[in-house]
């Protein structure tokens, strides 16, 4: 069974920085794609970021490119999100996901997902 526990969320400022990082556990992690998504309170859950089983490809979503960074070490089963130049619209509960198919590539979409962690909350302050 697949597990992905997140951790790193908290309460910043706005133009500070904070690291994701996503522990995955149960399936050869080197295999799968992974994505990071956010849902903010009485929104759809959305796509952030996005990685390739092998991390050689990335995709982010509009409102984070430039501004955030997904990577993976497949020596720690680990998937990280550095947030840098937050905003309040970036407040949220941030998710990992772990793609269904093996070597896949990243997906936009939370159905191409299998696997999902609990979540943590990123709130940003004007």
């Amino acid at each position: 069974q697949v597990q992905l526990i997140e951790s790193g969320g908290g309460l910043v400022q706005a133009g500070d920085s904070l690291r994701l990082s996503c522990a995955a556990s149960g399936r050869t992690f080197n295999n799968y794609a992974m994505g990071w998504f956010r849902q903010a309170p009485g929104k759809e859950r959305e796509f952030v970021a996005g990685i390739s089983w092998s991390g050689g490809g990335t995709n982010y979503a509009d409102s984070v490119k430039g501004r955030f960074t997904i990577s993976r070490d497949n020596a720690k089963n680990t998937v990280y999100l550095q947030m840098n130049s937050l905003k309040p619209d970036d407040t949220a509960v941030y998710y990992c996901a772990q793609r269904t198919a093996r070597f896949g590539s990243w997906s936009r979409y939370p159905t191409d997902y299998a696997s999902w962690g609990q979540g943590t909350q990123v709130t940003v302050s004007s």
